[in-house]
């Protein structure tokens, strides 16, 4: 005979076996705010995050260095996005501020052997400090050790050559937390979808650290937080054309999968390459998200366009907190390994807060007028 109690005993052993069953749906809005209060991301030799607040100079210090006519190089791996001179801006000014005079920046165009050619001719006027990111890890490591033996205080931005050990060949990495930003990038196209779709991924097919902490963060979000949403494709770009890479590789997964709700972009130079495929296929439904605040996306975004989010590094800060760590180095200060600033997670209502957070800025006139400001 099946009684009241029964019944309730199997209701709620049913319900039970739901809670235990069913996959846990994120909450996008409050995943985002929760990522702008702490750092997901680990250094490149898996070093705990130190904040960039804690790296500080005394006036005492800053005067014991613009005592020692101090030169600079920064050398960038790829100079074409608002990244990279939003990274260069910061140090130019904070090297200033410090009385170090920067005599070379470099672009190596995504190749390392560029970069390596960039270093043997920057070594030749001594420089007294190397700011620097990696292309590839590996093919630019003895290049930079040559440097580290001889004198150079060496820190990086993001990636650090292969063997390399902060304190000893290296002061410090500075890096945004790019796990945090693909976390970021993953819970905005979940809200934009509404939990549900199907997507493709346009990745970098390079053994860049960065590039795969974003990879690696938007799918795993994706799997663990979202099951109603399906990854069916993913294309690796290598560049150096990553715009018109991407665009070739949207416009395949778009052909080959006529039913695709979204795509995702490693960064906001391949997130244009999309932009122009879905517009070719005549796809102005689709969603997009990516990592990166430069000003076409930024545009896309303020029009109500195919940008629906992006998480966002905050690289003017990021550069000054590397100059003030090169600083420790010429002191001989104690630095901590590896410094990582939060996730910036942008969307249209809070691009104007969120471009002054990234450049130190206000957004640009083209930016402003696609906000109708």
């Amino acid at each position: 005979m099946i009684t009241r109690r029964t019944l309730l005993a199997t209701s709620a052993a049913f319900a039970l076996t739901l809670s235990i069953a069913a996959p846990a749906f994120a909450d996008p809005d409050a995943a985002l705010a929760k990522l702008q209060e702490t750092v997901l991301s680990k250094g490149p030799n898996g070093e705990e995050p130190a904040a960039a607040s804690s790296v500080t100079l005394t006036n005492e210090e800053l005067s014991k260095i613009k005592g020692m006519n101090a030169t600079a190089a920064i050398v960038m791996h790829y100079g074409g996005n608002d990244w990279s001179q939003a990274q260069i801006n910061g140090l130019q000014t904070q090297f200033a501020a410090m009385g170090i005079k920067v005599i070379a920046v470099t672009d190596a165009g995504f190749k390392p052997e560029k970069q390596v050619a960039d270093l043997e001719t920057i070594m030749a006027q001594k420089p007294s400090i190397i700011v620097s990111i990696p292309t590839d890890p590996v093919a630019t490591a003895v290049a930079y050790k040559a440097a580290a033996d001889a004198g150079v205080k060496l820190v990086f931005m993001d990636n650090v050559p292969a063997g390399f050990t902060a304190g000893k060949e290296y002061v410090s990495s500075v890096s945004a937390d790019n796990y945090g930003n693909g976390v970021a990038s993953a819970h905005l196209m979940a809200k934009a979808l509404s939990g549900k779709g199907e997507i493709g991924l346009v990745f970098h097919a390079a053994d860049f650290f960065v590039t795969k902490q974003r990879y690696e963060a938007f799918k795993a979000t994706i799997a663990s937080d979202y099951p109603d949403i399906k990854i069916v494709a993913e294309q690796g770009i290598g560049g150096p054309d990553f715009s018109g890479d991407a665009d070739k590789a949207a416009s395949a997964m778009l052909t080959s999968n006529p039913n695709l709700n979204g795509i995702w972009a490693v960064w906001d130079v391949p997130a244009e390459g999309v932009i122009s495929a879905a517009r070719t296929a005549g796809r102005d439904d689709l969603v997009i998200t990516t990592i990166d605040l430069g000003e076409n996306v930024a545009i896309s975004m303020a029009q109500g366009g195919f940008i629906k989010g992006l998480g966002a590094q905050r690289p003017y800060s990021q550069g000054v907190t590397e100059a003030v760590l090169a600083g420790y180095g010429l002191l001989g200060k104690e630095a901590p390994a590896f410094v990582a600033l939060p996730a910036l997670p942008v969307t249209k209502e809070t691009l104007v807060e969120g471009w002054k957070a990234v450049y130190n800025t206000a957004p640009t006139a083209n930016v402003k007028t696609s906000l109708g400001q």
